[in-house]
């Protein structure tokens, strides 16, 4: 038979395979069994190849054929008892049952069909699932974090450092049973990595970022375009030949899976492929886990050793690769290699990978030992970036910063030459947490600068030359300046830089004389700064964030968020700080503080606005980097100089990293720390957490690849979104292929005929297909002299065509946007099933007087309405926005906010059917304007003459004046060890926390009800 395929996955030989070997289902069987297709790219990719092209045996898979060529029940041939099985267990993985409940379905299952052949409880399910898995090592780990019991210190007692035992002891003895202190649970990369060439349903895919490459330099919609991944290209030309070669990024957090976020417990790594088109690298079914580190306590300085299971792997895949059979290139075997692109982390996790430290003056691992900072009363604040600017602007020599001029000239840049040559002064240290041994705390010598250690990642022979080897995570510091720059408007006594030592740093250092403290007889006073609301615009703010309404699945209900009293919004989350950064926080500060200091607020959430689009632009971050040292500087001069913690800095390096890399949201930590919640539900014993996420991801891991194959049930990959437009048949006209399903219920409705004939004449003149005859109506008219041919080609058009044939928007100019309001859906019937859907909309004036676009903010005037003749458009021609009223402008203006849906790219490609497609989100669609203005004459002392008395044991200013603030810069170094700032650093009100935030932020919110309109 010429469509026959042999099956050689038990050891036959190629050519000597017969039908007499091969298996075959039973007869009563179904015949197109989809596990069939699952085994047999299981065992494809599993097997070991020679280099005859034959495979090794696989008998552990006996059971698993076992259970496939048997039937659910007699006389059922539908589903084979693998079959049902499998799908059983994937209804369990989705919906979150218990192990209990799974266990009494079975049983349920057993008493109404008897003589159904099937498994007696979920453990033996899970028994079966993990032979199709791809299963994990555990590694046994020394007490004090000091080495791995691993390699050449597999059958080791006692630690090769420290020389604990390996294993738990009671009163001095071992237990009955070998019980280590603790382990590491290691998941093999290459097989993984192998599994993804298995089925044609990911291998073709893993060639996309050639294929799908953008061709404009400028343009970047991938990290395929960034500057990082050419100049690897250009350096290893070799490994940049195979498409098929993989690049990868690594993550690396700690977290609790106890749903406490008191303490951090586990410590966790995942990988992910930027193979993959941008739609599906970042989603939880594509990334990988790769190492379960055991808590309680993080590895912190010793995180080396608990990676080096990982990067020998790498190390491996880079110079040898692996044998890998490739199903979307007719099952032939490749040599896949490997590359690791960059990290993705937090600052903290940063610190504990890259070996430089993120605390003290030199916390900046770009800036290095130039990093621009000075410590003030408490801690280190990285002030000072008027050193960035030109050497000839005037603001260099304005005193009103920081009471000094600034001679220096901005930090050199540092090559990769120079990086290994300080990490040639780092001194070896000996690893883990014994007091006697690793434990032993170390002052660290002036050459070593803040290097702490030499990162196990410079193992890898490509990782010295890389640029970009760890990616500062912009979900985090958008989240701190957020809650910096809102706890200090607010005045939060908890999270507001405006402290009392705040203020005696303006008096240090002889500026800003109208904050100063000042005594009053017996109480010590503080005038009301102008960066900070009043009490009444504090209830404004948060009754403004309190009548905001999102649309569905856009962000959570941040009502919830804001007090009864409406004096505070607490308990926000890193997706709300997201949302508030770039949609509210410009919208409501405008009427709440000075045009200065609002303006300088707003151009910043702009620039947050344009790094976050989907579609990054070279030209748009190189402008950027620019105008950020503007905005910083003026940064300086409102807010006092302990405002300016790591975070705030770290953003002046976000352009160039978004070069190197490309877009943001596929080096975030967003998909992380959703994919964390995942990890979370796994764990069904609290006694043993790691271990309970090992197994669970192990199964889940096994069942997602067998959900690929499904078709007949719901699954990751096939359900629909929340608001599915549905199958749309293919239509040869193209008013009949608006997708759009109506939600909710519908009515029959009469409609006008003036109504309709506006509508039916819309629906014609917006027919692409008949456009020869609209034209020809319009040359008609023209000889006829009609006084006003528009209205009558609008009356006479839709009888002309009827008669012409015999068988509804106005045209607007070019890149004109049309604002209005959604009112009704009409849903037109024709004959045959064929249908158009229209929107009825109220239409907004869009003129000067009633629409103003200032600092990238549209605000339109809600009352006034035009076009009331020509209110209807195609659903297709809509997009998608909500309002949000304008508080500086009156009740009657609102802000217009546009909707970038999750599930819309802005990446066309040919063959693509069942992704959105839209050209809408670029960093283009932002124009970055910064304005100089009159800055260093601004007065910051709220102009009602506000103070506040500090309620505290009375202080005199006298004791704190003689305190010195200390420049920390080249020329002028004070020596302060790490152990003097790790307690600043870390205390509450001076560090904002950086734990781990779940961001699953699809909650149920008021139905959205506005659109817009592109001109036709």
């Amino acid at each position: 038979m010429s469509d026959y395929i042999e099956w050689i996955y038990h050891g036959e030989n190629v050519n000597a395979a017969s039908s007499s070997n091969v298996p075959q289902p039973n007869s009563g069987v179904h015949d197109r069994d989809e596990m069939f297709e699952v085994l047999e790219d299981i065992i494809s990719n599993d097997a070991e190849v020679d280099q005859l092209g034959n495979q090794s045996s696989n008998v552990q898979y006996d059971d698993l054929f076992t259970t496939l060529n048997s039937e659910l029940y007699p006389g059922v041939s539908s589903f084979s008892s693998l079959n049902f099985l499998v799908k059983l267990m994937h209804l369990n993985m989705m919906n979150k049952w218990t192990n209990k409940s799974f266990d009494e379905l079975l049983k349920l299952l057993k008493l109404a069909f008897p003589k159904m052949d099937l498994v007696e409880s979920h453990y033996e399910a899970k028994k079966l699932m993990t032979k199709m898995g791809l299963g994990y090592q555990s590694i046994h780990v020394c007490k004090n974090d000091c080495a791995l019991f691993w390699n050449e210190n597999s059958t080791s007692e006692t630690c090769p450092v420290c020389y604990e035992s390996r294993w738990k002891m009671q009163a001095g003895r071992r237990m009955g049973k070998n019980v280590p202190h603790k382990v590491l649970r290691y998941f093999p990369l290459a097989p993984r990595l192998k599994r993804l060439f298995a089925t044609s349903k990911t291998a073709k895919l893993m060639r996309w970022h050639r294929a799908g490459k953008s061709t404009d330099d400028n343009v970047m919609r991938h990290p395929v375009n960034g500057r990082a991944w050419k100049d690897f290209d250009r350096t290893h030309p070799v490994f940049a030949d195979d498409v098929r070669n993989v690049r990868l990024g690594l993550a690396a957090d700690d977290f609790n899976p106890f749903n406490n976020m008191s303490i951090s417990y586990s410590v966790w790594s995942v990988v992910t492929t930027y193979n993959f088109p941008p739609w599906l690298c970042m989603k939880l079914e594509y990334l990988m886990l790769s190492l379960l580190i055991p808590g309680p306590q993080s590895p912190g300085k010793d995180m080396n050793g608990f990676l080096r299971p990982l990067i020998e792997k790498l190390k491996e895949l880079w110079e040898n690769g692996i044998d890998t059979r490739d199903t979307g290139n007719d099952r032939k075997v490749f040599k896949m290699r490997v590359a690791l692109l960059w990290m993705v982390n937090d600052f903290p996790a940063r610190s504990s990978l890259s070996g430089w430290s993120g605390q003290a003056h030199k916390a900046c691992p770009t800036c290095n030992e130039d990093t621009p900072s000075m410590r003030v009363i408490g801690k280190t604040a990285y002030f000072g970036h008027r050193r960035f600017l030109p050497s000839t602007h005037r603001w260099r020599s304005n005193i009103d910063f920081d009471g000094r001029t600034e001679r220096k000239r901005p930090p050199r840049r540092f090559s990769s030459v120079d990086i290994m040559d300080q990490l040639r002064c780092v001194k070896t240290t000996i690893p883990g947490k014994h007091p006697n041994y690793g434990g032993v705390k170390r002052k660290r010598g002036d050459d070593e600068l803040n290097w702490r250690k030499k990162s196990i990642f410079y193992e890898l022979p490509y990782w010295a030359e890389i640029e970009l080897k760890h990616n500062l995570d912009v979900m985090h510091i958008e989240k701190n300046i957020c809650d910096s720059l809102l706890g200090t408007l607010m005045g939060d006594p908890h999270k507001s830089k405006d402290t009392d030592n705040v203020r005696r740093d303006l008096q240090n250092l002889g500026i800003r004389y109208e904050l100063h403290l000042y005594e009053d007889g017996n109480r010590l006073m503080k005038p009301a700064a102008e960066y900070t609301f009043s009490e009444a615009n504090r209830r404004n703010f948060c009754r403004f964030v309190r009548s905001v309404k999102f649309p569905d699945g856009f962000a959570s209900n941040l009502s919830k968020n804001v007090a009864q009293n409406d004096s505070r919004i607490v308990g926000l989350k890193s997706h709300d700080y997201h949302v508030i950064m770039q949609r509210l926080l410009p919208v409501g500060c405008r009427p709440l503080v000075n045009k200065t200091i609002s303006s300088t607020i707003i151009e910043l959430c702009n620039f947050f606005n344009q790094l976050c689009a989907r579609t990054v632009n070279v030209t748009d971050m190189v402008k950027a980097q620019d105008q950020l040292v503007i905005i910083l500087c003026k940064l300086e001069r409102i807010f006092p100089p302990a405002f300016f913690d790591i975070m705030i800095h770290l953003v002046l390096h976000l352009p160039e990293e978004a070069i190197l890399g490309g877009p943001v949201y596929m080096r975030w930590m967003y998909p992380f720390e959703r994919y964390l919640k995942r990890l979370k539900d796994y764990v069904r014993n609290s006694a043993k957490p790691e271990g309970s996420i090992s197994e669970g991801y192990v199964v889940d891991e096994a069942l997602t690849f067998c959900s690929r194959y499904f078709d007949d049930i719901e699954t990751r990959f096939n359900r629909p979104d929340r608001n599915d437009d549905g199958i749309h048949r293919t239509r040869r006209l193209f008013v009949f292929e608006s997708q759009c399903k109506p939600m909710g219920k519908q009515s029959q409705v009469y409609v006008e005929k003036n109504v309709r004939d506006r509508a039916e004449f819309y629906i014609l003149n917006n027919s692409s297909e008949i456009e020869t005859y609209l034209n020809q109506h319009k040359q008609e008219l023209q000889l006829r002299a009609c006084l006003n041919p528009d209205e009558a080609h609008r009356n006479e058009f839709a009888d002309w065509f009827f008669e012409k044939v015999m068988c509804v928007s106005v045209p607007g100019t070019e890149n004109e946007i049309f604002y209005g309001q959604l009112q009704e859906i009409l849903d037109f019937s024709y004959l045959n099933d064929f249908s158009v859907v229209l929107f009825k909309c109220k239409w907004f004036r869009c003129d000067l007087r009633h629409m103003v676009i200032e600092n990238n903010i549209t605000s339109i005037n809600i009352t006034s309405e035009s076009y009331k003749d020509d209110q209807f458009i195609l659903a297709s021609q809509a997009q998608q926005v909500f309002y949000v009223e304008d508080p500086s402008r009156g009740p009657n203006w609102c802000v217009v906010q546009h909707v970038n849906h999750r599930s819309i790219w802005d990446i066309t490609e040919d063959g693509i059917s069942d992704i959105d497609l839209l050209q809408d989100n670029s960093s283009s669609n932002f124009t970055l304007f910064v304005d100089l203005g009159n800055l260093p004459q601004i007065n910051l002392q709220r102009n009602n003459g506000d103070v506040i008395p500090i309620v505290q044991p009375f202080t005199t200013v006298s004791q704190h004046v003689n305190e010195t603030v200390s420049f920390l810069n080249d020329d002028d170094e004070e020596d302060v060890s790490e152990e003097d700032y790790e307690t600043v650093e870390e205390s509450a009100d001076e560090e904002t926390d950086e734990g781990n935030d779940v961001v699953d932020t699809e909650e149920d919110d008021d139905d959205h009800s506005y659109c817009t309109s592109d001109s036709d």
